[in-house]
């Protein structure tokens, strides 16, 4: 019988750990022993753990610092969310309307990814961060002052207010500026999730392992290398941006679709979540596809369950600090980690000990 490779053995890895907490939660669900609070985290764990795992194709496998990520989630979640709001009276299963605005939301993500990267990718380190960072906030606001609404005589645009749109008194507003597109279908589900991280595992560790990853990962290594043996740069920069930007919208099309009304707020596409996606592939390690997966699920579980959880606890001085102080706690726990990580003196120590117990296991 043929082994299997060690690239094959890890990936199996990553996608048994995606399969099995499925497997878990769904028992945990189907057995009533998981609370509604925690249950309500599921969808948001899945396309955190999109956006990360997207994120880390730039940051990781090429090697440029991107801070726009937020902007390619929020034109994936309108696009999608916008789409849904003019078909779910025509198209009523929900299954077929979802995998159509995946489908929407991805590309136009991805359209937004080519014309972006096109003029951005010329640059480089925090030249780049900083155009990124500005396209996200670009899109957000343009978004909030975007009002479009549809009559018997097609759809009507305007940059100003709802009155201005001149439709007819019969009309529907469908994007109401900044407070969005209200009415969306609530057609994501944990199911839905778990096949979409699959599925963005799969695209970003198969191209990783192919011949364009190995020549996108030779342009992080040593550009002017790359160059000299014929291999074309911009090209490859653009594949791996217009792929991590169609995953981003992805994950804004299951963000969209899990909400009843979808608006650009700063925490919602801010810079903010563009930092916090950074976070997350930095924690789970930068070029590690599967610190990407854990690493959303672990910080999310802390914030937005255990410490909230505090609060609910009654009086008790330790519990109230904690809940009171939750992003000081949320801070500290990140240091810790990042040391814990990266701290040249745990890594050796990490080495040594799994070295040992390697040897232990060999004898």
């Amino acid at each position: 019988m043929k082994k299997l490779s060690k690239t094959a053995r890890q990936n199996g890895i990553t996608y048994g750990i995606v399969i099995i907490a499925f497997v878990v939660m769904q028992i945990l669900i189907s057995t009533g022993n998981i609370s509604s609070s925690l249950e309500g985290l599921l969808i948001p764990f899945c396309y955190y753990v999109i956006l990360a795992v997207s994120l880390n194709l730039v940051v990781g496998v090429l090697g440029e610092l991107s801070l726009g990520h937020a902007g390619f989630m929020c034109v994936g979640a309108f696009a999608s969310a916008f789409f849904t709001k003019c078909v779910q009276d025509t198209i009523t299963n929900s299954l077929l309307r979802f995998v159509l605005a995946l489908i929407i939301g991805a590309l136009v993500a991805a359209l937004f990814g080519v014309l972006i990267g096109i003029p951005v990718l010329r640059l480089r380190g925090d030249y780049l961060a900083i155009v990124t960072l500005a396209f996200g906030e670009i899109i957000k606001n343009l978004v909030n002052v975007l009002f479009i609404g549809r009559d018997s005589n097609g759809f009507h645009f305007s940059m100003k207010d709802a009155f201005s749109l001149g439709m007819e008194p019969d009309g529907e507003v469908l994007v109401n500026g900044p407070q969005g597109i209200s009415g969306i279908s609530h057609d994501s589900t944990f199911i839905i999730g778990v096949v979409l991280v699959l599925l963005t595992l799969f695209i970003v560790l198969r191209l990783i392992n192919s011949r364009d990853g190995r020549a996108i990962q030779s342009i992080r290594d040593n550009r002017i290398a790359a160059e000299s043996v014929g291999i074309n740069v911009t090209k490859y920069k653009l594949m791996a941006f217009s792929v991590s930007a169609a995953l981003a919208g992805v994950g804004g099309v299951l963000y969209a679709h899990n909400l009843s009304t979808l608006s650009a707020t700063p925490k919602n596409f801010g810079y903010n979540m563009s930092i916090m996606i950074l976070v997350y592939v930095v924690l789970g390690g930068i070029g590690n596809i599967r610190g990407s997966v854990i690493a959303p699920v672990v910080l999310n579980l802390l914030l937005d369950y255990f410490l909230r959880k505090f609060q609910m606890m009654g009086d008790n001085v330790v519990l109230n600090f904690l809940s009171d102080n939750r992003m000081l706690v949320y801070a500290i726990v990140l240091i810790v980690i990042m040391l814990f990580s990266w701290s040249p003196k745990m890594i050796a120590w990490r080495e040594q000990v799994f070295h040992k117990k390697a040897k232990e296991e060999a004898e």
